[in-house]
């Protein structure tokens, strides 16, 4: 696989059907009675987090030996320095929207992207439940796979009011509440995981804004996603997303957007 090159469609089907089998290993736990552990950070962990990983890293390692992963699972096993090294590789959530798994609303997902030199350029979200898989990427288009058909991806674009506002089930704070009250006309609503940027990409959504924390793994599959569509994930001074650029791979406060002449710095506030 030669550096900053396109994959070749073979390997896009290929990593497309890995998300597919780890999101049928997460179902085998999510139809059965699960225990729940908790993390050092307290987040919660299942059975369905680990099958999910081991799918997906033993996939990766058939499909592209020479890239690295970084998958939530695994990280802390990790060097930094080492990992920092990585010009090219894949990052994994295997299981994103833990406690969505948990309270078996069905919105959870499993996040993979490759990243290159700090880039996302590929990506594929897939929803075990309903068997909908998302994928694309910046130049690439990006693609809605459910029900047996494929269909082509594209924001809302003039997203006119009333403007459609991600709201996140788990995560709502103060500043995402002004954030929100500065809008104008708006519907919320209210999603799990990476299927709020998916949503953005389908034209369902026009806005996500996080200020709360957030994971690499959490955004680089999705952000494939949503740039394939013609949207976008900026950081607060408007710079798409980077990753593995620092140390630490927590991501910093974002928003996500299908229409990029919407005015979003000024519902930002002062």
């Amino acid at each position: 696989m030669t550096p900053n090159a396109p994959l070749a469609p073979a390997l896009r089907e290929s990593i497309v059907e890995l998300a597919y089998r780890a999101g049928n290993a997460i179902l085998e736990v999510y139809e059965s009675d699960f225990a729940v552990q908790h993390k050092d950070d307290r987040s919660p962990l299942t059975a369905a987090d680990l099958a999910s990983h081991r799918c997906i890293v033993e996939g990766l390692a058939r499909l592209t030996p020479d890239i690295p992963v970084l998958s939530e699972e695994s990280a802390d096993e990790i060097d930094t320095a080492t990992r920092r090294g990585w010009t090219r590789l894949w990052i994994v959530d295997p299981l994103d929207g833990t406690r969505e798994f948990i309270k078996r609303n069905g919105e959870f997902t499993v996040n993979i992207a490759l990243v290159e030199d700090g880039e996302p350029v590929f990506g594929v979200v897939q929803a075990p439940v309903t068997g909908v898989s998302w994928f694309g990427g910046r130049g690439q288009g990006a693609t809605r796979r459910g029900g047996g058909s494929d269909r082509a991806l594209e924001v809302r674009r003039p997203a006119d009011a009333p403007l459609r506002v991600a709201a996140s089930r788990s995560h709502r704070d103060t500043r995402t509440e002004g954030f929100i009250g500065r809008m104008g006309e708006v519907e919320p609503v209210g999603l799990g995981s990476s299927l709020k940027f998916c949503r953005i990409a389908e034209g369902g959504i026009d806005v996500y804004p996080r200020f709360g924390p957030t994971s690499e793994w959490d955004t680089a599959a999705a952000q494939c996603v949503l740039e394939g569509a013609g949207g976008a994930v900026l950081d607060l001074q408007g710079r798409p997303f980077r990753y593995n650029q620092r140390d630490t791979i927590l991501n910093g406060e974002f928003v996500a957007l299908g229409d990029l002449s919407l005015p979003w710095r000024d519902w930002l506030g002062a």
